[in-house]
């Protein structure tokens, strides 16, 4: 069955009149359950759930340990492009707004690659603005074959593809996918997504799909915190998840969380999802899918990130910078949102270890 399919089984409606009848008993007895059931992480997600965060957390962190060990991935995402034809109303790349618009040559790429590697990190995840003309094909698998002799693992966060053009950067040495669905609510969708090739809600879902069936180890998807209401966007993303862990049962399947942040020219946050929703969310991942990753990024402040990382994170971005190429040039860039993390790469390991966890700077490795 297609996601899309799946998806459609659960209305909002539904997600909504089950909630409203989910009791603490019920809530209690999912929370006894080693393996959950459906109705049961919509047991934990629901506002009912608040008295049991506590015991929540508890088990999230034991369930960590048992399946990543103490350990935090970082990784650093790299901006190659700004350039984009679409209309997201979030997003600071959006193509109405009069920025200085860049792509970085292969030589950038390299200084820039150089620069990253002095923190030490190995894991790297490659972004661009959803511009094919101005960032094709060819250019982006000579720019992964540059990166791939810095950095194990390279992970890309680009405009969707076909499965024969995911096969082609899988050779050139992409390991894994970045895709933000940014709402899986389909009317929501088309009122943020005004035009360009974003706007197909369908296969932007699909691409999951099309990575894995290229060979990528790694699938990391989402929602955009702030555009729907947050309970049933928490509920459709453990969804995703859960099917693709189902579906493709040898990738690596991470969640991820970003809030809505500030972006130039972009629209405000349309649901507050406030701390206790956000980490609720997390807990409700963690129990209802031991193996998942959860990937937390910068777009977090420092103190929340930093109390988060024993309730079931296992990756975090660090020493991020959100404009084009700005690890080797210093001038001041658009970006597509502000961060509130803006520690160093050392700044985020030392706190790490602090808190008992090992900082992992490489991952692993495939081998080809």
């Amino acid at each position: 069955m297609p996601f899309y399919d799946l998806l459609n089984k659960y209305p909002k409606k539904f997600i909504s009149n089950y909630i409203r009848s989910a009791d603490e008993k019920q809530i209690a007895g999912s929370l006894e359950k080693d393996n959950l059931e459906i109705t049961d992480f919509l047991n934990l997600l629901s506002p009912k759930a608040r008295p049991f965060i506590e015991k929540m957390a508890q088990k999230s962190k034991k369930l960590t340990e048992q399946h990543f060990g103490k350990v935090i991935v970082l990784y650093i995402p790299f901006y190659i492009s700004n350039f984009c034809t679409n209309s997201c109303l979030y997003c600071g790349f959006r193509r109405q707004n009069r920025i200085l618009r860049k792509v970085l040559s292969l030589k950038e790429i390299e200084d820039n690659a150089k620069k990253i590697t002095e923190t030490g990190i190995k894991h790297l995840l490659v972004l661009t603005g959803e511009d094919r003309r101005k960032t094709p094909l060819e250019y982006l698998i000579k720019s992964v074959k540059i990166l791939k002799k810095y950095f194990s693992f390279i992970g890309i966060e680009m405009f969707p593809m076909e499965t024969k053009e995911y096969s082609a950067l899988k050779d050139a040495g992409v390991d894994g996918l970045t895709i933000y669905q940014e709402t899986y609510d389909e009317k929501t969708y088309k009122k943020v997504h005004l035009s360009g090739k974003k706007a197909n809600f369908k296969y932007r879902l699909d691409t999951p799909d099309r990575s894995a069936l290229a060979g990528f180890s790694s699938i990391n998807v989402g929602p955009l915190y702030g555009l729907a209401e947050p309970v049933s966007e928490a509920f459709y993303a453990g969804l995703h998840a859960y099917y693709l862990q189902k579906q493709y049962p040898d990738v690596d399947v991470s969640l991820s969380l970003p809030r809505i942040n500030e972006a130039e020219g972009a629209c405000k946050k349309l649901f507050e999802v406030n701390d206790v929703t956000f980490v609720q969310i997390i807990l409700a991942y963690r129990l209802f899918l031991h193996r998942v990753g959860i990937t937390l990024s910068t777009r977090e402040s420092a103190g929340m990130r930093d109390n988060l990382i024993s309730l079931g994170i296992t990756r975090m971005s660090a020493g991020s910078q959100t404009g084009v190429g700005q690890y080797a040039e210093k001038k001041r860039q658009p970006k597509q949102f502000n961060i509130n993390d803006t520690r160093t790469v050392a700044e985020i390991a030392k706190t790490i270890c602090k808190k008992g966890y090992e900082p992992v700077f490489k991952d692993w490795e495939m081998l080809r």
